[in-house]
């Protein structure tokens, strides 16, 4: 399987936006923005998590929130505010607040299917 990129927007609490491009990361929870960029748009750590790397490395980072912009859709979610090197992912809980998922064979994103109980 390859990577998967999509270009998005992001816009903090003041109206500063930023465009990027992020690697759609299915293993990640929460997206990560580059320090570059959440300064850029004004945001501030709200809280922090402790995540586990895939290799097994525990890291703790400062979360915010700010809206995002895909071609398919917007929405406001949590992100991670990312350090030095980190780079642009687009996580999990950012994909379902968008109604969305990835298709690991046709590597696109697509609806998410509605299941009703």
């Amino acid at each position: 399987m390859g990577l998967i990129h999509i270009e998005g927007m992001v816009t903090g609490p003041k109206g500063k936006h930023a465009t990027l491009r992020f690697l759609v990361d299915s293993g990640a929870t929460y997206t990560l923005l580059p320090q570059k960029i959440w300064r850029s748009i004004g945001l501030e750590p709200l809280d922090s998590v402790r995540c586990i790397l895939a290799d097994g490395t525990e890291v703790e980072r400062k979360v915010s929130e700010c809206e995002i912009s895909l071609p398919q859709g917007r929405r406001h979610t949590p992100v991670m505010l990312g350090e030095k090197d980190d780079e642009a992912l687009l996580g999990v809980v950012t994909l379902e607040i968008l109604g969305l998922i990835l298709n690991p064979f046709s590597r696109t994103l697509q609806p998410m299917k509605m299941m009703l109980a």
